[in-house]
């Protein structure tokens, strides 16, 4: 039996240039995909959709987070499970980062 363990998430992070947005896949199988991301400030994921159902877990930062035609406000501990095809989009108020699992 294998197993993935990661002492420190933010350690998996390269540095976020300014004006960036930086991705790192932590674990990929036949039905899991976990992501780490990086915002700068200022930076968007603009609005868009995914097939398959997903769960954002903000770990730093504060963000505004999208989820169809609602509005949050994220930050550190904000978790959002999205069903497939909601459409959404990220706007890094601070520095951000955040977990993504697509199931």
């Amino acid at each position: 039996m294998t197993y993935t363990f990661l002492p420190d998430l933010s350690s998996q992070l390269p540095d976020i240039p300014e004006d960036s947005i930086v991705s790192r896949t932590l674990f990929s199988d036949e039905t899991t995909k976990v992501v780490l991301f990086g915002f700068a400030a200022g930076q968007e994921l603009s609005e868009h959709t995914a097939s398959r159902p997903a769960i954002i877990h903000f770990l730093e930062g504060e963000a505004e987070l999208t989820l169809g035609e609602d509005v949050h406000q994220a930050s550190a501990g904000a978790w959002a499970h999205m069903p497939p095809h909601l459409p959404h989009s990220i706007l890094a108020k601070t520095r951000v980062v955040l977990l993504l699992t697509l199931l």
